[in-house]
């Protein structure tokens, strides 16, 4: 027959092992301890975040197709604890952050993880943005393929609001290595839950022998939509194409030393981190 109640025996035990970690706990210094609970609370956090978080902010919080950088220390609605919970549970309107309903001690734990995970400061550019702007638009010809608050090409990722998605070394590995790491693109908004196809370079040749080199906006097993480099869209079935490869690496050329000086460098990457910041700011200050 199951016991209702623990047998004598095992509540002393139990009690005895209470008193035991008390008895440790006491010895510990207080800074000591607070800094075990707070251990404790990254590592709970961790585990809510990868569970929860992960799909759109990306398993090591860096950013993904949905959700930006959380790494950087950037907050696109606020900064404080309050503010990161309220957007926690409460989610953005208009965006595809949604509201959750996690447990007070839930909040705080992802908030310490994410708190763990960000530099000790803004890393500081030293370039100047007006300069930076510059060259985006000019020289360096970025807008022939970015675009930014509705101006400017549609082959790569939108830049309207990089400055608070992205931290400054993911910027600089972005243009030297474009490689590297490649960007999500958009997701399919009937699949919530779908990997979103990268900015990739794809070359599609079509049964009539044409060579189509771009990126894919949309693909499935029957058909694909490629944006071309010359920006006109193609949509094809794929039994008109004799074959579709992915490459895995960007349309965006690499950018050297040799081709772009450290100075010049500074300039557009401090061009790109104030993109999205003056609004970041704003929504902070309302709430």
């Amino acid at each position: 027959m199951l016991q209702a109640f623990p047998s004598a025996s095992v509540r002393i035990v139990g009690l005895l092992q209470l008193t035991l970690l008390a008895g440790l706990l006491g010895s510990v210094p207080a800074a000591r301890a607070a800094s075990i609970a707070k251990t404790s609370n990254v590592a709970e956090g961790r585990s809510a975040f990868h569970a929860n978080c992960a799909p759109c902010h990306g398993l090591s919080a860096r950013g993904g197709a949905r959700g930006p950088d959380l790494t950087a220390g950037n907050w696109a609605h606020g900064g404080s604890d309050t503010q990161i919970s309220h957007t926690i549970t409460h989610g953005v309107a208009g965006t595809e952050m949604p509201a959750n309903a996690f447990d007070d001690a839930e909040v705080r734990a992802i908030i310490a993880y994410l708190r763990s995970l960000s530099p000790p400061a803004n890393p500081l550019v030293g370039g100047d943005p007006i300069r930076g702007q510059q060259m985006f638009v000019g020289s360096a010809g970025c807008v022939n393929c970015h675009m930014v608050d509705g101006h400017g090409g549609h082959l790569g990722p939108d830049l309207s609001r990089v400055g608070t998605a992205r931290a400054v070394p993911y910027l600089i590995d972005s243009i030297r290595e474009p490689d590297k790491e490649l960007t999500g693109g958009a997701p399919d908004p009937n699949n919530h839950y779908g990997l979103p196809l990268p900015y990739d370079t794809v070359t599609v040749t079509t049964t009539a022998g044409e060579r189509l080199v771009g990126v894919a906006r949309n693909e499935d097993t029957f058909s694909i939509q490629l944006l071309a480099v010359d920006q006109s869209l193609h949509c094809l079935l794929k039994s008109e194409t004799r074959e579709v490869i992915h490459e895995r690496r960007s349309l965006m050329p690499a950018y050297p030393v040799s081709a772009l000086g450290t100075p010049q460098l500074l300039d557009l990457v401090a061009y790109l981190v104030s993109l999205g910041r003056d609004r970041a700011v704003a929504v902070g200050q309302s709430r």
